[in-house]
């Protein structure tokens, strides 16, 4: 059976910026912006030049940018058409993607943790479940996980940071790799410090770190990028002794940065029954 055309033709929109562009300034009342409307419109939505107006940019070059003629529009370009056509954040990504300048949308650092992800960390009992933001802020923690860090003088009222606590001198017995845990961990946020430069806490928590601890120093000079999704990590607890886990690191996919990390082991190994035995005084 032959494609249908009008199929292949809807498939190549998704891909292309100016239809991209077009079919989202159709869809913009101009009543909502504060501009007129008029009998004189033949066709629905912005035209290009009103477009321009919000976004602060020349007619021509936002017709170039719709023609496919502005090669990688800077991101303060793209970001003023963004809100010029009131895109949300996962639609502005899209956006930045379709213009060859891909990114990830911080999430909004005052906006409340959807409940549901809360209730569903909370319901992880046999393991450690825990559920980061992008400047690895415990948002959400199962009852395993507190037992887990309790040692290292975690308050998860106070949504502890994991960097922060990780460079702490009590941590640094508490993790027998800990070179390896804290060059990891800076590897990590220099990446979501590219990704979400504009979040003034996230550069207040590595300016706090860079001042404190010259370790952090030299690691950061390193430049190293990292994003771990699944490997080990080797605890010294006071209540069950040496404990190796398996870790593993799901990301949110609404662009927050949100993260879930499981720490487990596998059934029949002393690691899982010294898992068992730690969450035994739950009911203590």
């Amino acid at each position: 059976m032959e494609p249908d055309a009008g199929a292949i033709h809807r498939l190549e929109d998704v891909a292309d910026l100016g239809k991209f562009l077009q079919a989202r300034r159709a869809r913009v009342n101009p009543s909502d912006v504060g501009l007129p409307e008029d009998s004189r419109r033949r066709v629905p939505g912005l035209r290009r030049e009103e477009l321009a107006l919000l976004a602060g940019v020349s007619v021509d070059y936002y017709t170039r940018l719709e023609q496919g003629r502005a090669k990688r529009p800077s991101d303060q370009v793209l970001e003023a058409v963004a809100r010029a056509l009131r895109l949300d954040a996962t639609t502005r990504a899209h956006l930045h993607r379709l213009a060859g300048v891909s990114r990830l949308e911080p999430g909004d650092p005052s906006a409340e943790l959807r409940p549901e992800l809360r209730t569903m960390v909370k319901a992880i009992e046999a393991f450690p479940a825990l559920l980061l933001n992008h400047r690895h802020d415990v948002l959400a923690a199962n009852e395993m996980a507190d037992l887990l860090y309790r040692p290292i003088g975690w308050d998860l009222e106070r949504h502890p940071n994991l960097a922060r606590l990780l460079f702490d001198e009590d941590s640094r017995q508490f993790f027998p790799d800990w070179p390896a845990c804290a060059t990891e961990k800076v590897a990590q946020l220099r990446k979501v410090a590219a990704l979400f430069s504009d979040d003034e806490r996230l550069t207040s928590l590595i300016g706090e770190l860079v001042v404190k601890y010259a370790d952090f120093r030299e690691l950061w000079a390193r430049a190293e990028v990292r994003d771990c999704f699944s490997g080990a990590l080797v605890v010294d607890h006071p209540i069950v002794g040496l404990l190796a886990l398996h870790k593993e690191q799901f990301r949110v996919a609404d662009g927050s940065g949100l993260l879930l990390v499981t720490l487990s082991a596998s059934p029949g190994t002393d690691d899982h029954d010294k898992l068992r035995l730690l969450g035994s005084g739950l009911a203590a």
